[in-house]
């Protein structure tokens, strides 16, 4: 059950009156048509009333949806779509002729069916599949796109419970757990050639989690909990990326918070237009098909998805203005599973990746700028113009201050103790405030360091946070090679400094980043003969690594080596996770603006809605 305390809503970002009732369970039932491109069907909402006073109508959240109909348990009710108010859609009302008292519930259910315009989800013609046989579609409703599938309570403040009855002629995946599927048999509303597909979310969570996918998929089991899902071709290259980790993650995280609470631990391995690195829909994570790279360097974006499931899943941020309560823990958890698994210093490695992340971040929205706060405002805005690597490293530096302040091994204690109090909930951040200084109260030493601690400069202050002293062991070769380039660079290629492919022998990937965004950090653009040395010497010009590739063509970009121009672009019309396409374009785009529009002409009907719409404001503004 969601809590029965919200009173005021938290969240600026939903039209729904959430403070008059709470949804606390959505059954979906929809069909998926490929041939026009639309989820059509029903959804039925249990919602509770939870103020004194006698409320007399519902106000749900929409977005270019097509009402049929509304039945208030089974009879025709009285409704209206108000004028839509951008970026958050056209509320829908709902009269209560009778009123709700305090307590009661009512049955909400609404035929609808999904149009053109919709933000949360992605059609795949048969040609932009990787066997080019059968379409594909998938759904990203964070953070608020889950009101274009269906009217909902479109808040993270607010949790339900699920059941999905999804009928479609391909495979599907949602985020319960599957119950089967069946044939329709004579007399019933189905078609020839659809299955009905089932499943069950008994626990509950916020619409942003709702998730849906349909295509040609196959699986194969990953672990003993675990299964990894993708197309056909794909399977036995993810099946091997993902099979020696899945279930060693989940035992590390198992130690540092407490048992793993939802059954299974699913990875769908998505086309390759999926804009995030991953999206953690319970039971099935959805993750970008750039983590399947051939040599396991990737996997990491499992661990962060993974850690989800405590973190944002289970115990959620009230409202997008809270997003580091999601995003910074679930980063702290990720390197804390590093941290076990590999050894302490791979997390202070993958957190000084983390401070290269947020770097470029605040200097895209300057020091100054709202969105570089832990809090945000984001009262009359869309939470999608404030997403960045902000809430993540920001929040996990400051989790990672509140470690060393107060001792780790007081600390750990703390963890399994807030993920409990939360557990099934949502709050902001001066719940978590007040969490800290009542589980310190007791320890005198610790209470008086959190009670001093200057907790509105670590919410409120734009740009940088206190760098902490990162362990720098697994970077300072790295470092040391990136400056042998610099000399070369800054001699015109004559330093004694000879480069060879023997330079990287036995490094990991992401060493290769850290080495790249050393270099990608130079006030100076490295000479274009270095940047064409590099790329032949160490490879990187036919690296399969994205996560390599993306940052050897923003060196060559910002060098203004043409011979990357054109492979910057065959990259953007093959990969649509926002990571790489949206810095891709917008170096593209300030030495060759021409390629860059045509490119994204060209690509625009492969990205996701929600990359597509972030690409368009990069390029041409708030238009």
């Amino acid at each position: 059950m969601a809590s029965t305390t919200i009173h005021s809503p938290r969240d600026p970002n939903t039209l729904s009156n959430y403070n008059n009732f709470i949804t606390t369970h959505t059954v979906a039932n929809f069909k998926i048509d490929f041939n026009q491109k639309k989820l059509q069907g029903n959804v039925t909402l249990q919602l509770k009333s939870i103020t004194p006073a006698e409320s007399d109508y519902i106000t749900l959240d929409t977005s270019y949806l097509d009402i049929k109909g509304v039945k208030l348990d089974g009879t025709a009710a009285k409704w209206e779509v108000l004028p839509r108010l951008e970026p958050y859609g056209s509320p829908l009302k709902i009269s209560l002729p009778s009123g709700v008292a305090d307590g009661e519930t009512v049955n909400v259910d609404i035929s609808l069916s999904t149009t053109k315009d919709c933000t949360a989800l992605q059609w795949l013609g048969p040609a932009q599949t990787s066997n080019k046989k059968h379409p594909y579609m998938f759904s990203q409703c964070q953070a608020i796109h889950a009101r274009s599938l269906f009217p909902c309570q479109d808040t993270p403040d607010v949790k339900s419970t699920y059941d999905f009855n999804i009928r479609s002629p391909l495979p599907v995946l949602a985020s319960g757990l599957p119950t089967g599927s069946k044939d329709f048999e004579q007399g019933e509303h189905g078609e020839p050639g659809t299955l009905l597909y089932t499943f069950q979310q008994a626990l509950p969570i916020p619409s942003y989690l709702f998730a849906l996918a349909s295509g040609d998929i196959a699986s194969a089991a990953v672990g003993p909990r675990s299964v990894v899902c993708t197309g056909p071709e794909e399977l036995q290259a993810s099946k091997w990326e993902l099979e020696d980790d899945t279930e060693r993650f989940i035992q590390a995280a198992e130690k540092i918070v407490y048992p793993y609470a939802w059954t299974t631990y699913n990875v769908l391995v998505l086309p390759p237009s999926f804009p995030y690195g991953g999206m953690e829909n319970p039971i099935f994570t959805f993750a970008t098909p750039t983590i399947i790279s051939g040599d396991r360097e990737n996997v990491d974006v499992i661990a962060h998805e993974l850690s989800h499931s405590w973190s944002g899943n289970l115990v959620s941020n009230a409202s997008w203005e809270h997003f580091w309560l999601n995003e910074g823990w679930t980063t702290y958890l990720e390197r804390r599973i590093q941290a076990a698994i590999h050894g302490e210093p791979h997390r202070d490695f993958s957190a000084i990746i983390g401070w290269k992340a947020l770097s470029d971040s605040i200097d895209q929205f300057g020091e100054d700028h709202e969105f570089t706060k832990m809090i945000v405002d984001l009262k009359g805005k869309d939470p999608d113009d404030a997403f960045s690597s902000i809430p993540y490293e920001k929040g996990f530096v400051f989790l990672y201050y509140l470690e060393k302040l107060v001792g780790k091994d007081k600390w750990d204690k703390f963890i399994p103790y807030y993920f409990t109090k939360y557990k099934g909930k949502s709050l902001d951040s001066y719940d978590f405030k007040s969490t800290v200084l009542e589980f310190f109260a007791n320890d005198v030493e610790a209470s008086k360091k959190v009670n001093d601690l200057d907790w509105d400069t670590w919410f409120y202050k734009p740009g940088y946070p206190p760098k902490p002293n990162f362990d720098t062991s697994l970077v300072d070769r790295c470092y040391k090679l990136a400056e042998d380039w610099a000399e070369l660079s800054k001699d015109g290629g004559k330093a004694d400094f000879k480069p060879s492919k023997d330079d990287i022998a036995g490094w990991t990937a992401n060493q290769v980043v850290v080495f790249l965004e050393k270099i990608q950090s130079w006030e100076n653009p490295m000479i274009k003969g270095a940047v064409e040395l590099m790329g032949k010497r160490y490879g990187f010009e036919s690296s399969q690594n994205v996560e390599v590739v993306s940052r050897y063509f923003g060196i060559g970009l910002k060098a203004k080596y043409t011979a990357v121009y054109q492979a910057s672009a065959d990259l953007l019309g093959r990969v649509g996770r926002m990571k790489f396409v949206r810095p891709l374009y917008r170096q593209l785009n300030e030495v060759d603006r021409d390629l860059a529009v045509k490119t994204f002409e060209k690509n625009k009907d492969f990205y996701h809605p929600i990359c597509r719409q972030m690409v368009e404001k990069d390029l041409f503004g708030n238009k």
